[in-house]
């Protein structure tokens, strides 16, 4: 049995920047991060988390108090800080 084996695969480059940006902070390489997702596929006998649409929750802003609006917006801040963004194209796959 050889001591290891290679896998190769294609990403977005778009997503495959975000995860290294996050592994960067953690101090894990990508093959770790991949080598870690392979071994909790086997030891949970299938993909380690759920795996389904997220639940959109459409905010009506109108309807906010201005403390209710600034705490969505500093989400929002937070969220392009840190590179968590969209383009008009993906969002408008939602819409439909």
């Amino acid at each position: 049995m050889s001591k290891s084996s290679s896998i190769y695969t294609r990403v977005e480059p778009e997503i495959k920047e975000q995860v290294e940006q996050v592994l960067s902070k953690l101090g894990m390489p990508m093959a770790n991060a991949i080598n870690l997702f392979l071994h909790q596929i086997v030891l949970h006998d299938g993909i380690p988390f759920e795996v389904k649409l997220p639940q959109r929750k459409l905010v009506d802003y109108s309807m906010l108090s201005q403390e209710q609006f600034n705490i969505e917006m500093e989400k929002g801040l937070v969220d392009v800080e840190a590179g968590r963004v969209a383009s008009a194209k993906q969002v408008r796959k939602y819409e439909a």
